[in-house]
């Protein structure tokens, strides 16, 4: 496990002996797809630290409509808010494929921190990424019309492959449709139209933007 922590930006500053202590007090675990690993309103206060694979982010009502938060993959972590507050937690997560997870306890992890203040900097860093990403959503779910939301989420999913933009591990439309606030029906009808366009091409489980996603529908 060390040689996949070292890849971990969170541990970038860490030295090998240093990353391994962490090792020595973490615990891997590997979970298959469609598993719960956290879920709304539980106590725990561990820190997950995604070693592969992916997980869908998201919060739910009593009804159990869905609203899918984000979308994270290998080197990220999620469980951080529940180590600085130790409130319930706040989302749930679940794992999108098969995944493999380190998990570090609230002591051992407040423990490194101490050690290395630099992992705090990072930490307040990703925070304030995520907090500034949920603001544009809000903004987005506000002043976009249902296609402009799509468009967005297609834009922010998608990774710069050669010369192009590529989404991995692609969600249904009925997760596309949680993400933007709107029906499954309406999104599928927008995806439609855009793999008939030419603008997307879906192959297997990629989405490939071909060009410049149209301004309006």
């Amino acid at each position: 496990m060390i040689r996949e922590l070292v890849k971990i930006p969170l541990f970038a500053e860490l030295g090998k002996q240093e990353i391994k202590t962490i090792a020595d007090s973490a615990t891997v675990r590997s979970y298959p797809k469609n598993t719960i690993i956290i879920h709304e309103g539980d106590t725990s206060d561990s820190l997950y630290i995604i070693l592969s694979g992916k997980v869908r982010v998201f919060v739910s009502n009593d009804n159990g409509r869905e609203v899918i938060l984000a979308v994270q993959g290998s080197g990220e972590y999620f469980g951080e808010m529940a180590l600085v507050d130790a409130l319930p937690r706040s989302a749930s997560v679940i794992t999108m494929v098969q995944s493999k997870f380190c998990i570090l306890s609230r002591a051992t992890f407040e423990s490194c921190m101490t050690k290395h203040p630099a992992i705090a900097v990072k930490l307040l860093k990703t925070q304030t990424q995520r907090v500034r990403h949920l603001t544009t959503n809000v903004k987005n779910l506000a002043l976009l019309d249902v296609y402009g939301r799509v468009a967005r989420a297609l834009l922010n999913m998608a990774t710069q492959q050669d010369d192009k933009m590529v989404i991995e591990h692609r969600l249904t439309h009925q997760d596309i449709a949680k993400m933007v606030g709107a029906s499954r029906e309406m999104v599928s009808r927008i995806m439609k139209d855009l793999t008939t366009g030419g603008y997307i091409r879906s192959e297997g489980h990629q989405i490939t933007i071909n060009e410049s996603l149209p301004s309006g529908w």
